[in-house]
């Protein structure tokens, strides 16, 4: 191993669990299944969604994306952890380990963002239901999807540069599973403190920031709800908003205890079990939460169920308005 600056760094070892003494023939086994479950729950969902024209509305639609950068988050890091466990190489190129970082947070940036969104499509339908249809048509619901894009990776952009930027001329270990930021960042070989402060204010303003806007959105949603006179009314309303409010909680939950608490090295092994969380449960769960609680989404699913089996009716065109 080249023991020079960052440009000469040639490839990081990804130590993961092997810090745990677990087997890894288990770990691949349970991981295994595990991302089997996530990528059929998150695709049947899709499909769903995709394919029955009554979930073609401005919620479903954006289900539909975070469900999409859902699936796309763990095929980041998921794959690359089952092959280092299968093959017993636990080596990640310098470049693929910065696209690695790049990807993980542009995504989950733009699942924070995106939860943003769905909270405010929930405010208009409950706050302004005359209105709804006017302000959620196609074209708020692409910007709403493109703008939390967007953001994400510029977002995801800015704090891979503040840790590449630096000199890794030391020990290339990195105690996690995946190229995360403070496992990286315990490698550099020079002072960290700058680029720790960017990373720490970049992440508040993802995560501070849009859980504060959901908070907000929810302070109207709750004095709407209060405000309908029928108990029957208001268990409808807020029963529309109970998954999204459960997936929110598991969501900023995990990432708040990893990305906004003060960094340690003993805190490293404790963050590298959280992450499975983050990475494996967020997953699985928000799809479950969503079916759980929404008739239209089991519905949908039973139909889609119905239709693989149906053949003669695959000639049928599906319309692609997500949006009224």
């Amino acid at each position: 191993m080249n023991q020079g600056n960052s440009s000469s760094r040639d490839e990081f070892l990804l130590l993961g669990f092997s810090i745990f003494e677990m087997r890894p023939t288990l770990l691949f086994l349970i991981f295994s299944l595990l991302y089997g479950t996530i990528l059929a729950f998150n695709i049947t969902i899709m499909s769903a969604i995709l394919l029955d024209q009554t979930l073609h509305m401005p919620m479903y639609f954006l289900l539909f994306a975070l469900a999409a950068s859902e699936t796309c988050t763990t095929l980041v890091t998921i794959p690359r952890l089952l092959v280092s466990l299968l093959s017993g190489s636990p080596s990640i190129s310098f470049a693929g380990c910065a696209l690695q970082m790049l990807c993980f947070f542009g995504f989950s940036a733009n699942n924070c963002f995106l939860l943003v969104a769905m909270a405010y499509d929930r405010y208009v339908a409950i706050c302004y239901p005359l209105q709804y249809r006017m302000q959620m048509n196609n074209r708020v619901c692409a910007q709403l999807a493109t703008t939390s894009f967007t953001l994400g990776f510029l977002i995801s952009t800015i704090i891979v540069n503040l840790v590449f930027r630096l000199p890794f001329c030391g020990p290339n270990g990195i105690r996690h599973f995946f190229c995360d930021l403070a496992p990286v960042l315990s490698l550099a070989c020079s002072d960290t403190y700058q680029s720790n402060i960017g990373i720490l204010v970049l992440s508040a303003i993802v995560l501070l920031g849009t859980v504060t806007l959901i908070f907000l959105s929810y302070i109207y949603i709750l004095s709407a709800i209060l405000q309908i006179h029928s108990s029957t009314g208001r268990w409808k309303a807020f029963s529309t908003c109970a998954s999204h409010l459960t997936v929110v909680i598991t969501h900023f939950g995990c990432a708040f205890f990893v990305y906004l608490k003060p960094r340690s090295d003993s805190s490293l092994d404790a963050d590298t079990l959280i992450s499975v969380v983050y990475v494996f449960l967020t997953p699985l769960f928000n799809p479950v939460i969503y079916t759980l609680r929404n008739k239209e989404v089991k519905l949908a699913i039973k139909k889609l169920q119905r239709h693989s089996f149906c053949p003669k009716h695959s000639d049928q065109k599906s319309q692609w308005h997500f949006c009224n």
